[in-house]
């Protein structure tokens, strides 16, 4: 008997990270706020049948993602290609400016930076390794704001700024994959009855 199609699809949970207090380097950890929506996300993901866990090896993606492995008892494999896009020096402008510029003009970098194209293939290169190791799979990802809004970007060419600028902090998107093909797609934070989390305005979102 042919084993239905749908059984060898992998779902992927992206996990953009919780509340970080802002320091200029990519070593912060999670804040106060961010911990207890670490365990609230725990609180999500236990239920369901996760058999991995990936993260960015930057601290506050994989402090995000800790509890749910510590509930399941998973390790966290941390996996470069799931690091934040680099914005570089963006000068005088703003920090949400600079986000936008970099949507708007994906081949653009500041200095020291990563272009959005550049960024998004190494997310989609990743995601084609994880496709063809693994079948049936429910797997979580820990990573970024700006990387996880170009993965989706790479399946659903519609996205682009207005997506990245409507996701919290953390954030929880459900992808179904066949393949290196789309199947479906959606949102699961915040809990359902529960309101999201909103950024201190002008806070960097990354």
């Amino acid at each position: 008997m042919r084993r239905p199609f749908f059984l060898d699809m992998n779902t992927y949970y992206l996990v953009r990270h919780a509340h970080a207090d802002w320091v200029p380097d990519e070593s912060r950890s999670l804040s106060a706020q961010g911990m207890r929506d670490a365990e609230r996300l725990a609180g999500l993901l236990r239920p369901l049948p996760i058999t991995a866990f990936y993260s960015s090896p930057y601290r506050r993606a994989e402090q995000t993602i800790a509890p749910a492995a510590a509930a399941l008892d998973l390790p966290i494999t941390l996996a470069p290609g799931l690091r934040e896009r680099a914005l570089g020096d963006f000068g005088g402008d703003t920090f949400q400016t600079a986000v936008r510029t970099t949507w708007e003009n994906p081949d653009f970098a500041y200095p020291g930076g990563e272009t959005n194209r550049a960024a998004r293939q190494r997310g989609l290169i990743f995601m084609e390794k994880l496709q063809a190791r693994h079948t049936g799979d429910h797997i979580v990802l820990g990573t970024h704001g700006n990387l996880l809004a170009l993965i989706m970007q790479g399946y659903d060419p519609t996205l682009g700024y207005t997506f990245w600028a409507g996701l919290t902090m953390p954030d929880l998107i459900r992808l179904v994959l066949d393949g290196n093909a789309l199947v479906r797609y959606d949102r699961l934070w915040p809990p359902a009855a529960e309101p999201a989390t909103q950024d201190t305005k002008g806070e960097q979102r990354t």
